[in-house]
């Protein structure tokens, strides 16, 4: 291989900006001159063929008209990025059409492997690694950051992690590519048209995680159509006449329980083709806000931070647990405040009757959404700190615990006070009104808070900026210096949990009371084409390119969307069994009524778990490309260990 090191001194001439590198205004010459060593020279003691080479990632500050500004670009010779891309993992496609994990040693193998094709990885894939090894400098024997004696480091700590929560580091970004984006807008939501989002398209651009945002929200969509159409003449016709919405309740929950399996196996085939499904999890580096003493990882014998997890354990149950309860409790003791106000509402129409106090009544419900609302937000903060307090050692497992406690604190936010007017109050009517207020207004405020905001915010920026260059340039002529400067003040994206979060809020109102209300389907589908169009524009106009990040499947949403289906079968059977129609069929014993209801109720869930175990989540044929990978694995380590036994008989023979 040592031939293949030599165009080192070639590299600064086709560097190619991948991250952009914001410092604090100020920062100490010393500090800025530390840190860019520590990125180009990283592995320069140890690792396995890194010793030949210090040349790790390449440094650039950003040069303008008004001299160096404290903006660095980081880029990475394309020999470097090959060896990342075997570091974290990446799986490719092979000559003979199967799915491997890219290697160095085999990269002749691939499928469009070319020493000079400089578009085997995308760009996507070039700046995932490059945040991989940012995020991997840690700490080896300085005791501070230099220049910064408060900023205290120890052996294995994240530099960029302290660097970020001093101060010093103001952000990292990966660049946008304008004439990838200007294509991939074009076909994405640039023309009106019906028809399938380009995924693989928005894949390459943004990364796995936010194209399966993207393709499940699609997916979602064409799902809930059939219930919309059937849930039309329902509300036009049968209203009052409980016993026909026996059928489309039936219908809707046998149907969540379909669109959910068929998504495990849509989901797989997408995960295939993207290399996804296979990449290895469990080799997975600790997160960079993780800390603990250095130690040594048992299973891939790297050095890295260690933390008890009987600790982590004692954080959660002991602390977490109770500040969740309280925060539940709290979340019901303003739902009653609530009824309260719509109790004196109503009383004081009684009392006043004229045009004012009929106003009166909509004031509590729409001031209750509200206080929703801003509950979530603050909850949301609370919890993300918890959790990182927490200090999960997987990214994964940190995703996991902060969606976990999230949810369970929206779920009865938003839903307690349905199940409250449905199960204690029994009044349909009340029902029927507060369910579409709660999904009408959350909708209209989302779309808002969301996209229209920002987006109107961003133009008016955008407009300064142009102003401020003096030039009337379109986007694709700015110099590399102003096209850093447009984007560094944009929006930073996030993640995909808010979205996920608005669409199981979403499945929650109309699959859980869905015999009470059958339009609240139509709104949600309304809703989400809208969603689509919106949420493509704010990745692609409004916020800072985000980093890719492969996953291979919707995590626990997949999970909250499933227990979410199992409930509504509970409170349809219920609500079914409340009316007065099923009533009057049991006059003589209400026991026999609540039998039947669990009966009904038990029946469904068994049909849904036979639904789910009949219906694979993977396709036959991909099940057969993992199981003959995992055979070619085994096969390939029996012929090392038979290797190794050749050599040790030739070396006891010579002896």
């Amino acid at each position: 291989e040592m031939e293949s090191w030599s165009f080192l001194d070639t590299v600064e001439s086709n560097f190619r900006p991948l991250v952009v590198i914001e410092l604090a205004k100020g920062t100490k010459e010393e500090t800025i001159k530390w840190f860019t060593e520590r990125i180009v020279d990283k592995k320069a003691n140890g690792g396995e063929y890194r010793m030949i080479f210090c040349a790790q990632l390449l440094v650039k500050p950003l040069v303008t008209e008004n001299g160096v500004e404290n903006i660095y670009l980081v880029g990475a010779s394309h020999l470097r990025l090959l060896l990342g891309a075997e570091t974290v993992g990446l799986v490719k496609e092979c000559s003979d059409n199967s799915m491997r994990a890219f290697t160095y040693s085999s990269r002749k193998t691939f499928k469009h492997f070319a020493d000079d094709n400089h578009n085997f990885l995308t760009m996507a894939e070039c700046q995932y690694i490059i945040k991989h090894e940012l995020e991997n400098l840690r700490a080896k024997n300085e005791n501070m950051i230099p220049g910064y004696p408060q900023a205290k480091l120890y052996p294995g700590k994240s530099i960029v992690r302290r660097l970020l929560t001093s101060g010093i580091l103001v952000q990292i970004f990966p660049l946008h590519d304008r004439e990838e984006l200007k294509k991939l807008s074009h076909s994405w939501y640039g023309r009106v048209k019906v028809g399938y989002q380009p995924l693989d398209d928005i894949r390459c651009y943004f990364g796995e995680t936010i194209a399966l945002y993207f393709g499940f929200l699609e997916y979602f969509t064409f799902a809930l159509i059939p219930m919309a159409v059937i849930g039309i003449p329902y509300y036009m016709f049968a209203w009052e006449d409980y016993d026909k919405y026996v059928m489309f309740a039936t219908f809707n929950l046998l149907w969540s329980t379909v669109i959910l399996e068929v998504w495990k196996r849509i989901c797989a085939i997408l995960t295939y083709r993207w290399g996804t499904l296979l990449m290895k999890r469990q080799f997975e580096e600790p997160r960079p806000g993780f800390h603990g003493v250095l130690g040594i990882n048992p299973v891939t014998g790297r050095e890295e931070p260690v933390y008890s997890s009987i600790k982590r354990q004692l954080r959660i149950y002991l602390v977490s647990l109770p500040f969740v309860c309280l925060c539940l409790y709290f979340s019901l003791y303003v739902m009653m405040i609530y009824f309260d106000l719509e109790q004196w509402a109503l009383d004081y129409h009684k009392e006043n009757e004229s045009n004012f106090s009929s106003l009166m009544l909509y004031v509590p419900s729409i001031i209750y959404a509200v206080v929703i609302e801003i509950m979530n937000r603050i909850y949301r903060y609370a919890a993300e700190f918890l959790t990182s307090w927490e200090n999960h050692r997987l990214e994964s497992s940190y995703q996991n615990h902060l969606i976990l406690k999230v949810l369970v604190f929206n779920f009865l936010n938003c839903f307690a006070s349905l199940f409250y007017i449905a199960f204690v109050l029994f009044d349909m009517k009340l029902l029927r009104q507060s369910l579409a207020t709660l999904l009408i207004t959350s909708q209209i405020l989302n779309q808002f808070a969301e996209s229209l905001l920002p987006y109107w915010l961003q133009k008016r920026y955008n407009r300064k900026m142009k102003k401020r260059m003096c030039s009337k340039k379109s986007d694709m002529d700015l110099s590399l210096a102003e096209q850093v400067n447009m984007e560094k003040e944009m929006g930073t994206y996030l993640g995909t949990f808010d979205d996920y979060l608005e669409l199981f809020l979403q499945f929650g109102y109309v699959s859980l009371f869905s015999c009470v209300y059958p339009l609240a389907a139509v709104f949600a589908v309304l809703n989400n084409i809208t969603e689509i169009y919106s949420d493509a524009l704010k990745m692609c106009r409004v916020y800072k390119r985000p980093f890719a990040e492969p996953t291979a499947n919707i995590g626990v949403w997949q999970l909250a969307f499933e227990t979410m289906s199992v409930i509504s079968v509970v409170t349809n059977c219920i609500l079914i069994g409340m009316s007065p129609e099923v009533d009057a069929l049991f006059p003589d014993s209400k026991m026999d009524l609540v039998l039947t209801v669990a009966l009904v109720e038990h029946l469904l869930l068994a049909i849904k778990f036979i639904m789910a175990f009949v219906i694979p989540d993977k396709p036959r044929d991909i099940q057969t490309k993992l199981a003959k990978l995992e055979f070619e694995s085994l096969e390939a380590l029996k012929q090392q260990v038979r290797a190794f036994q050749m050599q040790l008989h030739f070396l006891l023979i010579h002896h």
